[in-house]
């Protein structure tokens, strides 16, 4: 969790110091031509950063989920829906830096 806050703070923190750069229109939808390679460094550390923070977490998960397993095999349905929502927080972060490429001009 703490990876998709880091994330997206990351991502709104870029996308306010654009629209402060403008000085013509302060809209956090427009950009100036320098600015996309900022937006690009924000899209690739949300994606880079919330892909090795779920890596950790499912890898960790896994190797306990394998264990649990091991030892109670009806639990195998719960804990395969666990490490699921473990794999959404790299989803989060593909959205968020969907979402950041799409704002490139």
């Amino acid at each position: 969790m703490q990876v998709l806050i880091l994330a997206f703070g990351l991502a709104t923190a870029v996308r306010i110091a654009v629209a402060m750069n403008n000085d013509s229109n302060t809209t956090l939808t427009t950009n100036a031509e320098g600015d996309n390679g900022l937006i690009a460094i924000a899209a690739g550390l949300a994606m880079g950063i919330s892909g090795f923070g779920a890596a950790l977490a499912l890898g960790t998960a896994a190797s306990a989920a394998a264990a649990a397993i091991t030892e109670k095999p009806e639990s195998f349905g719960k804990l395969l829906v666990l490490l699921a929502l473990i794999e959404a927080i790299a989803i989060y972060g593909f959205v968020i830096a969907f979402v950041l490429v799409g704002n490139i001009t």
